[in-house]
């Protein structure tokens, strides 16, 4: 049967309105998985019902600053390790069907860890149906009886659909039954006794509000995305039943029976969403058929046995559920194949793989090269996450790396697109994931900040709603009319069984044949019996026109029972329409207000935004304020350090140098007080000793005495010739000396002047005189502690340096000391007063053990500031 051809109102195609201005951020729920062993060290712990807390194991250090520190995260609902699945189904996946069935796109993912139960939350376990089979059933639930025949909704090869007549369907029915299938023993299809119960939910869902003048159909398809290319999990794959070979992971080894699958190409379709290029997508009509092709790909997926999973996933997986619905025509019996009515909406149900460190696997081989090509695609992931955030808080305009993983690639809609993304975290709250958790939280807590476009609501179609039931109900009057009358007629069989009844009661007709001529019996016999045939058929056809002429009035009262309904019902649909016009007045006033509070909105946030600027400006000021103040604490407190050590070192010097000279000063008090010894054992033998006994002295200290005497002799007369001064021979003569007298040098006008013959006297140092000569000797004066004038004879010899100069090497301090025996006030005895000579005698002997003795403390000391211009060697001889 053809679909009728009535014309039907339609309104003008609108575009797809932009709806960018409303969006909602992404979805991110956390669920945490029970430990597998009771006493097992915990390290996350749920502390609200939208926030939970990870802490560092025991033992375990942070080595970035060196804190034990504590964590909290929040989320949009937290599910602790009592949750059961249909709590989780309730709030996370219910809301994406029903936007399903309304005709708008979802996806949501889980995420986490390897073994962090990510596989157990979307298939769920025997008895315990997960997310997955939970959506099917309430899709099922809720399009049952409003279901389209098979093969009515067509997809074509771009990621569209189209509608087909009835004939059209009927002939593809036929056809795909006439193709062999392969069957069970039993004859009958099974689905894997392990996963038997999973399907078996006994929370019958049921999305309210569906559109019931509209025919739907669900679509299914499975792919995987394993080493980043995409592979078909529904497609059959032709080998030779005599030598099945099949690997670990129930896919076809690569050899000369088996034809190795090929990886799948994305595209982009004319409403730029993504698409998988040749992938298998089956029609199906309810869960268990639903279920039983998502457990076949399910079969042929890549799972493995590692080090911390038994079995796990080694690729994403991707279940994908669409939905096709299209309006039925104005009399509510056949569909319309307006391409434009047709709505095609999608949800992606994602299990990814698990995130893992290779150190903790010991993978190697396939396994290392496996977890590699897992861990950038998350990466790639997590990168476009940041990039969108940060275009959508800051305004920038970066481009996103979609094309760097096909994961990324395939829900690249989803983000730039419409429609809901929710994600589900999976952690495991034991020690020995505790850093890869860590990593998991601060990607779920950043996700949250991404905001993705609202699905608009689609356009409505024109036509009179409950047309269906408009149409089933006048096909169920009909029938019970019928029945009264004399029962429906419906079907050739019963046209059959009713013409069969009238002939039976009709008279049968005699034999026709006329052997005799004069028979007279036969002829009147058949006459009357088709004279009572001919009443009949009268009394047949005035029946029937009886029945016509009923069925004419009951049609006519059906036609003004319908024309009254619809008086009625055009009275209610004008009250309806007061109403609604009332009701879209308080729209638009309410739409008005929304654009007035959606502008305040905007103001505030750009406002907002503008704080917030001047918050992270004044934050980062802050922060490079207090580095500076602990850049200049630290100075300072190595500047004090520094300052306090020089302090100490100075201390210590002065302290080495007090003592020292607090040394010296008591040397030299120690010699003072010698020779004050010493003279004073001198006057006192002086005085006690017989002069006649007097031994003899040396003869240096005879010619001391005589020139004692000669000095301390009487005066000359008046007329006698003056005294001429003698200098005072240096012990050193021969040699070629460089005499150095500086100018500031007095006269003391006595015999103590040294004097070199054939010197060269200079006044300050030169080093031309230092050339010619191989002895130097310098002159210097300085008033001693009593006020006598002190001269001292510096001595040195002078050699030739390595760069063609010359230099002086000190080795002896000559000491010259003029003291006055008449100045001195000590007296060893007022009643024994000192003779002169024996005065002078002990004069000049305290002033030769007092040269000598100085000769002996300075010829190893410094020579004082007057003589740093000479080249002062640092070693002296003895």
């Amino acid at each position: 049967m053809k679909a009728a051809r009535t014309k039907t109102p339609r309104k003008p195609v609108l575009k797809k309105p932009s709806n960018t201005s409303l969006k909602d951020p992404v979805g991110v729920y956390c669920r945490v998985r029970p430990l597998s062993v009771q006493d097992q060290e915990c390290c996350i712990e749920v502390i609200s019902e939208t926030t939970v807390q990870i802490h560092p194991p025991d033992g375990y250090r942070i080595f970035r600053n060196g804190e034990y520190r504590e964590t909290q995260y929040t989320f949009k609902e937290v599910f602790g390790t009592l949750v059961t699945q249909k709590e989780l189904f309730d709030v996370v996946a219910k809301p994406l069907v029903e936007d399903l069935i309304r005709g708008k796109n979802g996806l949501l993912f889980t995420y986490g860890v390897t073994g962090s139960g990510k596989t157990h939350t979307m298939t769920g376990s025997p008895g315990d149906g997960g997310l997955l089979p939970r959506c099917l059933d309430m899709i099922f639930n809720s399009i049952g009886p409003f279901q389209a025949k098979r093969f009515v909704f067509k997809l074509d090869d771009k990621n569209g659909v189209d509608v087909q007549c009835e004939v059209d369907a009927l002939l593809e029915r036929q056809k795909r039954d006439a193709m062999p299938i392969p069957k069970t023993p039993s004859g009958k299809r099974q689905i894997d006794p392990e996963f038997a119960d999973m399907i078996n939910v006994r929370d019958h869902y049921k999305v309210e509000e569906v559109e019931e003048d509209n025919v739907y159909s669900v679509f299914v398809s499975y792919i995987e995305i394993y080493n980043n290319y995409i592979y078909d999990l529904l497609e059959e794959m032709p080998f030779d039943p005599i030598k099945p070979k099949w690997n670990s992971c129930n896919t076809p080894v690569r050899n000369g029976d088996f034809i190795p699958p090929q990886s799948k190409v994305l595209r982009e379709d004319q409403n730029h969403n993504m698409y998988v290029i040749g992938c298998t997508e089956v029609e199906v009509k309810s869960t268990e058929e639903a279920f039983e092709v998502f457990w076949r790909g399910q079969k042929k997926r890549r799972i493995a046995n590692t080090q911390l999973n038994r079995e796990s996933s080694r690729s994403h997986s991707v279940f994908m559920i669409k939905l096709a619905q299209a309006p039925l025509d104005a009399d509510g019996d056949n569909v319309l194949q307006e391409k434009e009515q047709i709505t095609l909406s999608q949800l992606s149900l994602v299990d990814l793989a698990g995130s893992e460190r290779t150190n903790r696997t010991k993978a190697e081989g396939n396994r290392l090269r496996e977890a590699g090509n897992i861990n950038q695609s998350l990466m790639t992931l997590r990168t476009c996450i940041e990039v969108l955030r940060e275009n959508q808080m800051y305004g920038t305009n970066k481009m996103v790396p979609y094309r760097d993983s096909k994961l990324t690639h395939l829900f690249k809609n989803y983000f730039d697109g419409e429609g809901k993304v929710r994600m589900i975290v999976c952690v495991n709250p034991k020690a020995e994931d505790y850093e890869e958790s860590l990593q998991v939280m601060r990607f779920a807590e950043m996700t949250q900040e991404v905001e993705v476009a609202r699905p608009v609501d689609k356009p409505l179609c024109g036509l009179t709603p409950g047309r269906r039931f408009r149409n089933q109900a006048f096909k169920d009057e009909l029938s019970r009319r019928l029945e009264i009358r004399g029962g429906p007629i419906c079907g050739e069989t019963e046209e059959q069984s009713v013409t069969e009844m009238f002939l039976q009661n009709f008279p049968p007709l005699p034999s026709c044949e006329l052997l005799d001529v004069n028979d007279d019996q036969t002829l009147p016999r058949l006459i009357e019996i088709l004279e009572k045939r001919q009443r009949m058929r009268q009394i047949l056809s005035q029946e029937f026109t009886k029945n016509v002429l009923a069925f004419k009035t009951m049609l006519q009262e059906f036609d003004s029972g319908i024309a009254s309904k619809e008086n009625y019902a055009q009275g209610k649909l004008s009250e309806k329409e007061k109403v609604i016009a009332g009701q879209k007045m308080e729209i638009e006033r309410l739409e008005k207000k929304t654009k007035t509070l959606e502008y305040k909105i905007e103001i505030l946030e750009k406002t907002t935004t503008i704080y917030e600027e001047d918050k992270r400006n004044l934050q980062q000021e802050l922060e490079s304020k207090s580095q500076k103040l602990q850049r200049q604490a630290s100075d300072k407190r190595r500047l004090e350090a520094r300052l306090q050590g020089m302090v100490t070192e100075t201390t210590m010097k002065w302290e080495k140098e007090c003592e020292r000279r607090v040394a010296a000063k008591q040397l030299e008090m120690q010699n003072k007080l010698w020779v004050k010894d010493e003279k004073l054992k001198q006057l006192k033998a002086i005085v006690t000793e017989p002069k006649n006994e007097k031994p003899e002295r040396p003869s240096r200290e005879k010619d001391r005495e005589k020139a004692l005497q000669r000095s301390v002799s009487p005066s000359p007369a008046p007329n006698a010739p003056p005294v001429r001064l003698r200098h005072r021979r240096s012990r050193s003569a021969g040699e070629r000396w460089v005499d150095h007298k500086p100018a500031s040098n007095v006269p003391t006008e006595t015999v103590m002047q040294p004097h070199v013959p054939h010197a060269i006297t200079v006044a300050a140092a030169n080093e031309k005189a230092l050339a010619k000569c191989d002895k130097y000797m310098l002159t210097h004066q300085e008033l001693a502690s009593d006020g006598e004038i002190e001269t001292k004879l510096i001595k040195g010899d002078v050699y030739k340096t390595r760069g063609g100069g010359q230099a002086v090497q000190f080795t002896e301090i000559e000491t010259l000391k003029q003291e006055s025996p008449t100045g001195r006030k000590r007296r060893s005895s007022p009643s024994s007063p000192t003779p002169p000579e024996d005065a002078a005698e002990s004069e000049w002997t305290d002033v030769e053990t007092r040269c000598s003795v100085a000769v002996e403390m300075r010829a190893g000391s410094n020579l004082g500031p007057g003589y740093q211009h000479h080249a002062l060697p640092k070693r002296r001889k003895p």
